[in-house]
């Protein structure tokens, strides 16, 4: 029987589930981004920041990265959704509980990490489905759309991907054009 993603999320330990991690934000930050840059609401520039300090983590394990800083930056920059009335403060929220998971785990205080990325990655794409969708879906609708098709796709490849390489500055550098060459987000927008 062939494990779910989140199943197969969950094994991962290490290096591995934090380059999981990364490499689904890289996908899903411009989501963030663009919400940034509509309402005004904090610096982007700073959760891309932040997911870079992960990026050279990974590659250099010798890298510092000071994770406290860096956790309370990503927490204050988190978009309430009381405060928005459009769409897009939920895939950013997203994009900051899944930072902000990323850290956690680098930091050893949610071994669960790689798995809320993927469920909140995986809840991102079904949540804009339903959002763009004239009707009500059910599960069966929302698994067999096109963009959760293509995100359960992606993560499944990721992880085949993991159980290859090695950690090193190439295959990090391979990971991140993964999340980018398609060229649009887990969402479906557009990136660049």
């Amino acid at each position: 029987m062939k494990l779910t993603t989140f199943a197969r999320a969950r094994q991962l330990s290490g290096w591995q589930a934090i380059a999981f991690g990364a490499t689904l934000l890289e996908r899903s930050l411009p989501n963030y981004q663009l919400f940034c840059e509509v309402t005004g609401f904090a610096d982007p520039q700073q959760y891309r920041n932040t997911l870079d300090g992960i990026w050279d983590w990974l590659a250099n394990p010798k890298a510092k990265l000071n994770l406290a800083v860096q956790l309370e930056k990503t927490e204050q920059a988190v978009p309430d959704a009381a405060d928005f009335d459009n769409f897009g403060v939920y895939p950013a929220i997203d994009v900051g509980i899944s930072l902000t998971s990323l850290l956690l785990l680098m930091m050893d205080e949610d071994p669960q990490g790689a798995v809320v990325i993927s469920k909140l990655s995986q809840g991102s794409v079904e949540a804009f489905i339903e959002a763009s969708s004239d009707a009500a879906l059910g599960n069966d609708e929302i698994k067999a759309h096109p963009l959760m098709q293509w995100e359960i796709a992606f993560q499944q490849e990721l992880l085949d991907k993991l159980e290859q390489i090695q950690r090193n500055k190439d295959s990090m550098q391979a990971l991140k054009r993964m999340a980018v060459e398609e060229g649009i987000t887990n969402i479906g927008l557009e990136i660049g």
